[in-house]
């Protein structure tokens, strides 16, 4: 058992929970006008699925936009689907909500950024979180916790 909390991740579920919940609004509503997504995840991954040939032209991370020309959107617990066209063809995604690192819907300037964890079968949980800790214990700018969605409300 933990001596403290850990926020930093308290905080990444939450926010990957609101990714979900936007992307599981729609697949059962579609995308309202004039909403458009922009997601951008780690390609570097085992457990990210997408072809071969996508991995070599993006070796580490990739942005895919969802607004006119998506099919098959599914989502899980963990992780999301589409399909969408890559010089004229049609490639499956398969991406864990982990690999995340952005999420920007520009429309209504809403976005936000992610710290992606290792795959689970990398690195587990517990050393995920040591090393994010001791990242930001070495880093002497710690304003990063804090995070702020001023930016983002409408005045």
């Amino acid at each position: 058992m933990s001596d403290s909390f850990d926020y930093d991740q308290m905080v990444q579920d939450a926010l990957m929970q609101v990714v979900r919940t936007a992307l599981s609004e729609t697949v059962k509503n579609g995308l309202p006008s004039p909403h458009h997504f922009y997601i951008t995840f780690q390609t570097n991954r085992p457990d990210v699925l997408m072809p071969d040939a996508l991995k070599e032209q993006h070796p580490e991370e990739m942005t895919i936009v969802l607004q006119h020309q998506f099919w098959d959107l599914k989502v899980t617990p963990k992780t999301f689907s589409v399909t969408l066209s890559f010089d004229g063809e049609n490639q499956e995604i398969t991406v864990p909500f982990t690999a995340l690192s952005n999420f920007l819907d520009p429309s209504v300037k809403f976005g936000l950024q992610f710290d992606p964890l290792a795959p689970e079968n990398t690195l587990s949980t517990n050393e995920t979180t040591k090393t994010s800790k001791e990242t930001k214990t070495n880093n002497k700018d710690d304003n990063s916790k804090i995070v702020t969605l001023d930016a983002f409300r409408k005045k």
